[in-house]
């Protein structure tokens, strides 16, 4: 097999399980050294642990490869400012960056407090600034580097009762943008990838109606591996001049997705009142209105 990614250095954070695992477990197959970041911590952030990162680095090392653990935080700008740190002190070098670490608090927006709002947006959007930014530097002045961040179909099509992880994931995407626009001088690029897999932060969808249970089957057939591929080959050095996408991978499906462009317009010399812009505006535009769709009506045929 072609390793891909040999000699590159590659932070990976939230690698202790899920599919933050199984792309630094197949980065290190592509011979990736790799920085395996996780905090161990519960689905909504609470406790910690260094078990999950280092059962990742064990499982790594007995295949063969290379990799170290680390457990600090990307949700706070100078711990993010370390993991980097982490791979230059024992590696000398960064090259690659998956930012995957995230949380989860789910809750009706009517409900949700500050606290739950903030605590997602902090790990999922303020992480990825953070990190992305740690690496900037040193990406900068190698003039190479890349960055996979993971966003979802949560905020780029919508779900219930997720109104911070949505807001942090599409916040992803707008962040990704611009990382790849401001870094392009430097040959420097972004992307993001929507995964759709089984981890623990879809099982804790209902199973008490039958919709539910049916959505549970669906979900536990999305293995976490098959997200793998496609991220460690937008690492690589043949992935050069991919930048500024926003994909899709679930099970045996890679998607690319649409970004937002203006579909109609509406003009008037003479410009616009209130009242024209209720006659003729918004009627004129209303046919091309998008209905309040959520994730699972717009992927309305089973993983293939």
């Amino acid at each position: 097999m072609t390793q891909r990614l040999l000699g590159k250095v590659i932070v990976v954070t939230g690698a202790g399980a899920g599919v933050g695992k199984e792309i630094a477990l197949e980065a290190a197959r592509q011979g990736a050294r790799v920085i395996v970041n996780d905090l161990g911590v519960s689905m909504d952030g609470g406790g910690g642990s260094a078990g999950p990162a280092q059962e990742t680095v064990d499982q790594i090392r007995a295949a063969g490869g290379e990799a170290s653990a680390n457990t600090d935080s990307v949700a706070e700008w100078s711990s993010a400012h370390r993991i980097v740190q982490h791979a230059i002190d024992v590696y000398g070098r960064v090259d690659g960056l998956v930012n995957n670490a995230g949380n989860l608090r789910d809750g009706i927006f009517h409900k949700m407090s500050e606290e739950d709002f903030d605590a997602v947006v902090k790990v999922h959007l303020k992480g990825c600034f953070n990190m992305a930014r740690a690496v900037a530097p040193h990406f900068r002045s190698q003039e190479s580097g890349a960055i996979v961040h993971m966003t979802s179909t949560s905020g780029l099509i919508g779900n219930g009762a997720q109104a911070n992880y949505s807001a942090a994931k599409m916040g992803i995407v707008g962040l990704s943008k611009s990382i790849a626009l401001d870094m392009e001088r430097f040959h420097v690029r972004s992307n993001c990838i929507a995964p759709f897999a089984f981890t623990r932060m879809v099982s804790s969808i209902p199973t008490d109606t039958p919709e539910g249970m049916a959505r549970t089957l669906v979900n536990q057939r999305m293995e976490v591996a098959k997200i793998a591929p496609f991220t460690c080959a937008l690492l690589t050095d043949e992935a050069r001049d991919v930048t500024g996408q926003i994909f899709g991978v679930r099970s045996n499906e890679i998607f690319l997705f649409s970004q937002p462009r203006p579909i109609r317009t509406a003009h008037r010399s003479e410009g616009w009142t209130v009242d024209t812009c209720l006659e003729v505006a918004l009627p004129m535009m209303k046919p091309s209105f998008f209905p309040l769709d959520k994730s699972r009506d717009i992927f309305t045929w089973d993983p293939v």
